[in-house]
């Protein structure tokens, strides 16, 4: 009688340790999708995935949107390999079939939110149900759909952005308006660049060229005790500028591909940004020289721009959330959650700074902060997240310490050693504060993920109580 029994025993350790192959299906059950069927299915959805990857999208969301929508037309395990430049698409509906493999080309365009906005309210719709004839053409409708805002409406609004981080740093009214005119040639000038095609390195070498000869013009007026710009502090002009240039560059973007693992997409954006950051160096330094060859040496502050008083950051801050909320082509709900989410980073800022944390921790915590809590308010109001996540850690980036660090570079020689140490401390401290911006910013997504998550199955449990 106990031999049973020891049987039963081990043959319920034995389940309990290994898989049984019994257990696993010899087949898998695949839709009669026809060939023509899965062509335009597959197309519809490299579409999808290529426009939103084209106004500011992740590798990550691009994904899940093209699978979401093979997916919803009877498509499963549809593989997508998303790169910097290109989406390659294959499907293969059993083990003797001949695959299905479609390669597209993405050319990268500037950021759209509005239009990422109406792509994801079709991708919505599609896993309502919509027919794929009413899809492609609605799809078709989407792309036609030109960017929101005319060109000196673009220009006008960068330039904000660069008055907002000027009220940022607690610059006076003269301060601010020298702040204006000079982004305001600075981003006419890289917009009259762009229509020429003229590559963004170059543009970006022209744009801080003309900020900082606006501000040698009026360190040489301050030094003369010229009126009314006697006592401006010119530094604050040139950062404000660092910042307008900074704020299209796609650190998070970078950041979250690599955590995702889109490693050669995430190489791609970074090399991106490391050109057209050198591109900033360049055209800075150039600004320089050229002054101080004229006789018009800029002098050397005795450290970054320090931020003003709380409510001068607090409105500096949702200038600028708002201005590249506006610049993004972002509608008017974007640009109210942009606003907030502005206001809440550099709060959170500001008490990490008064906590005594070192400024790159306290970046990566505002940035922790604005990315969670926009998560949130993004998916409750049927808004790109990324949209608002990118308009809300603007305010953070570290403009006046780059400029001090590349001022004491070019300060550096051989009676100036110190101005050099103080320079390349700067710029160090410049490129921990980003790390902690992208840091922050993409932990605070991936924290916010599962909540939102959790939030939608509990309102859509609550819906179906209701009915």
């Amino acid at each position: 009688m106990p031999q049973p029994a020891r049987r039963s025993l081990y043959s319920s350790v034995r389940r309990a340790l290994r898989t049984d192959p019994s257990d696993t299906p010899a087949t898998e059950v695949h839709p009669a999708v026809d060939d023509t069927m899965v062509i335009r299915s597959l197309d519809l959805a490299m579409r999808i995935g290529e426009s939103m990857f084209a106004v500011g999208a992740s590798a990550h969301e691009v994904t899940l949107a093209i699978t979401r929508v093979a997916d919803a037309y009877g498509l499963r395990g549809v593989h997508a390999d998303v790169t910097y430049t290109s989406i390659v698409l294959s499907y293969q509906a059993n083990g003797e079939g001949w695959p299905h493999t479609l390669l597209r080309v993405v050319r990268v365009a500037a950021p759209d939110h509005m239009k990422l906005q109406r792509l994801q309210a079709l991708l919505v719709d599609i896993d309502e149900g919509l027919d794929l004839d009413e899809a492609r053409t609605a799809f078709r409708a989407i792309r036609r759909v030109p960017f929101r805002y005319r060109q000196p409406v673009v220009v006008t609004a960068r330039a904000l952005l660069a008055v907002g981080a000027s009220i940022l740093s607690g610059g006076s009214p003269v301060v601010v308006a020298l702040t204006f005119v000079a982004a305001l040639g600075a981003a006419a000038t890289q917009s009259g660049l762009a229509r020429l095609r003229v590559p963004s390195f170059f543009s970006q070498i022209a744009g801080a060229f003309v900020t900082t000869a606006v501000a040698v013009v009026v360190s040489a007026l301050a030094a003369a005790d010229v009126e009314p710009f006697a006592g401006v502090q010119p530094s604050i002009i040139v950062a404000s500028g660092i910042v307008l240039m900074l704020s299209g560059l796609t650190v998070v973007g970078a950041a979250q591909d690599a955590i995702d693992g889109f490693a050669l997409t995430a190489a791609g954006r970074i090399l991106d940004l490391t050109l057209q950051t050198l591109g900033l160096v360049v055209g800075i330094l150039a600004g320089l020289e050229l002054g101080s060859m004229l006789g018009f040496r800029m002098a050397l502050p005795d450290g970054p721009p320090p931020l003003g008083p709380l409510p001068d950051q607090l409105c500096g801050a949702v200038i600028i959330a708002v201005a590249v909320a506006l610049f993004n082509g972002a509608g008017l709900r974007i640009i109210a959650v942009s606003g907030v989410l502005g206001a809440v980073a550099a709060l959170g800022y500001a008490v990490a700074q008064t906590a005594g944390l070192h400024p790159a921790a306290a970046s990566g915590i505002a940035a922790l902060l604005a990315s969670f809590v926009g998560v949130l308010i993004a998916h409750n109001l049927h808004v790109p997240s990324v949209a608002v996540t990118t308009a809300a850690i603007v305010p953070l980036v570290p403009g006046g310490a780059v400029f001090y660090g590349l001022l004491g570079m070019v300060h550096a020689d051989p009676t100036s050693a110190l101005a050099a140490d103080s320079g390349a401390g700067s710029l160090v401290l410049a490129a921990s504060v980003g790390i902690g911006l992208a840091a922050g910013a993409s932990l605070g997504i991936y924290l916010g993920t599962p909540v939102r998550a959790t939030l939608a199955g509990v309102a859509r449990s609550r819906a179906r109580v209701r009915r």
